[in-house]
Parts: structure tokens; C-alpha cells; sequence
């Protein structure tokens, strides 16, 4: 059984037990899920404490899940279709308010040093990612309001590809944002809103310490390719509500700050183990992560497969 099919079979599991959780899946209902899915389109960080902005209501989540299963289970009997892996084109957007760094107008060597950061991050997965182009922009109102009223604009404007395409906006979101992304589900009904943004700063010699080794990039390309964060669900992660939907993270009551090593906040826990601080899906420093867990490789494809691939 190849890696795909094998997801599809552990995740109908989470199907189950979440239909049971009091989400039935309709399939006539399509638009009525996908306008849920839109409401949880984005997965915030924060800078400073990298708080997360992204709606967890557990009845969205069980949408979206519920919904991806039976996608899921409509394609794992068609081999052909079974992606593992393989290159991304990125499109790549610098949006300043003016010439230098500070502006937002990050050097070509920032940008080459953030695509060797995620080719590196998600080599061991079997994605790479290829520059396609690199669009600059001066534009004020989009570089500070590119978390909020410009976003629609901005990318209306400026977005490149299909769903298998991935754009990346640099700017400067509000609030002190050091980036957010949509996720796979969200594509279809709303195409020119799907990549990634990120603070200009946060990229590889960038002035956002301790986030500024590009692995801001690497977690938020990891929600564009379907993936939670590693706390999402806390210590309750179990079959009823999935967690993060990847049965090889350990159970992790809260984001972890900086680098604590041994930290084992869900002692006792049905997904035992210390936290996941290395992740690159928790908030620990960019030099504190290092790596995806081959559950995350495996769900990454089953999302890539079944709402980027061939759309």
C-alpha cells in the first residue's frame, strides 16, 4: 500500500468519529461546506509570541476535515492520481513603500536565501520549489494594509498560477503579523486569495529576531499545504477531534516559545511523547526547527493530491 492510500485508510478513521462528533457530510451540500471552510482560510502568527490568529472552532475544523475525508476516500482507489511529491513554481511579490530593507524592499539574496530555506525544510518530503518569477511593487496602502483592507487588492492584482502554484506576498502586515496563509480546501472559491504573506523582516536576514531565518516561510507554506499546528487540540487530541490530524505528533497542551527542550506538557496523553518544539508547525525559534514528521509528509500529500493537484 503506497504512503497516499495509507493515509486515506488511517484518516477515514477520523472521518468516522467525526461524523459522529455531529458533522454529516452531504455531498449535494458542497457550497454549503465550502463557505464554512472560507471562514478558516487563514493560519496567523503574531510576532513576538507568535500568537495564532486562525479560527479554531472545532465545528469549522470538523467541516473542513469531514470534507477532505470524503474527497479523500473518492480518490484513494485511483493510484494514478496519488501525488508524492514533486516541484512547486512560486511566484514571488515584494510589495514596498520604497527603496531599501527598511522599506520592504528586500534584497534578491534575501529571496534566494528563503527558496533554499524551504527546499531544505521540505526536501525529506519530496517537494521542492522552483522561483518561477519575482514581481516588485511600491505601493503603500497594500504594503501596511496587506493583513486587512488590501489584501483582496493586492493579491487581486498581483496573483500568478493555478492551485498547484504557490505565491508568496512580502509586505507588512498589521498588528506586528509575521505571516498567514490559506489553506488547500480553500482554493476553489477563492483562487486569487490562496498563498502565503509574509513580514519582509522574517525572511533570512531579516531584522525580526528570533524569527528572521526564514522558517516563518517554511510554517506557513506548511498550512498552504495542508497542515495544523502541532498544539492544535492541546492535550484532547485523540480520534474524536483529530488534534492536527497527524498521528505521529505528540499531543501538546500550548504553543512552545523559544527552544524548551524536554518540555512534556501532555503527560499520560493516548499520543504520548515530549512536545514537538523542533516542529516546524509549533512557535518555538526558527533555530529551534528542524523538521516535518512523516505523518505531516503524508498528510501534505493527501491534501496536495486532493485539492492542488490537476485543478
Amino acid at each position: 500500500m503506497n504512503k497516499f492510500r495509507a493515509f486515506a485508510a488511517v484518516f477515514s478513521l477520523s472521518a468516522i468519529a467525526l461524523v459522529a462528533f455531529g458533522i454529516n457530510y452531504v455531498s449535494n451540500a458542497e457550497s454549503a461546506v465550502q463557505a464554512e471552510l472560507d471562514k478558516n482560510t487563514r493560519s496567523v502568527v503574531i510576532k513576538g509570541d507568535r500568537l495564532c490568529g486562525t479560527d479554531h472552532d472545532p465545528q469549522k475544523i470538523a467541516v473542513a476535515e469531514t470534507d477532505f475525508a470524503v474527497r479523500l476516500a473518492g480518490l484513494k482507489d485511483n493510484p494514478g492520481l496519488d501525488v508524492n511529491g514533486g516541484v512547486i513554481n512560486v511566484y514571488f511579490h515584494v510589495v514596498n513603500q520604497g527603496t531599501g530593507i527598511a522599506n520592504g524592499n528586500i534584497t534578491d539574496a534575501m529571496i534566494a536565501d528563503q527558496m533554499n530555506v524551504l527546499n531544505a525544510a521540505f526536501a525529506i518530503s519530496g517537494w521542492s520549489f522552483n522561483r518561477v518569477s519575482t514581481t516588485r511593487t511600491t505601493n503603500a496602502t497594500w504594503y501596511n494594509g496587506c493583513y486587512g483592507a488590501s489584501e483582496t487588492a493586492m493579491k487581486n492584482a498581483l496573483h500568478q498560477g493555478t492551485a498547484d502554484d504557490l505565491n508568496i506576498y512580502t509586505c507588512n502586515p498589521s498588528g506586528g503579523i509575521l505571516g498567514y496563509a490559506t489553506f488547500p480546501s480553500s482554493y476553489s472559491s477563492a483562487p486569487l486569495k490562496d498563498g502565503v504573506v509574509l513580514l519582509h523582516s522574517s525572511l533570512p536576514g531579516g531584522s525580526a529576531v528570533p524569527y528572521n531565518e526564514g522558517d516563518t516561510g517554511t510554517h506557513e507554506v506548511g498550512h498552504w499545504m495542508g497542515l495544523y499546528h502541532t498544539f492544535q487540540g492541546g492535550c484532547a487530541k485523540s480520534a474524536t477531534d483529530g488534534g492536527d490530524f497527524v498521528s505521529d505528533t505528540a499531543a501538546e497542551r500550548s504553543p512552545a516559545y523559544g527552544c524548551p527542550g524536554g518540555r512534556d506538557s501532555c503527560t499520560g496523553s493516548r499520543f504520548p511523547g515530549v512536545d514537538p518544539i523542533t516542529n516546524f508547525m509549533d512557535y518555538t525559534d526558527d533555530s529551534c526547527m528542524f523538521q516535518f514528521t512523516s505523518g505531516q509528509d503524508a498528510r501534505m500529500d493527501a491534501q496536495f493530491t486532493t485539492y492542488r493537484s490537476n485543478q
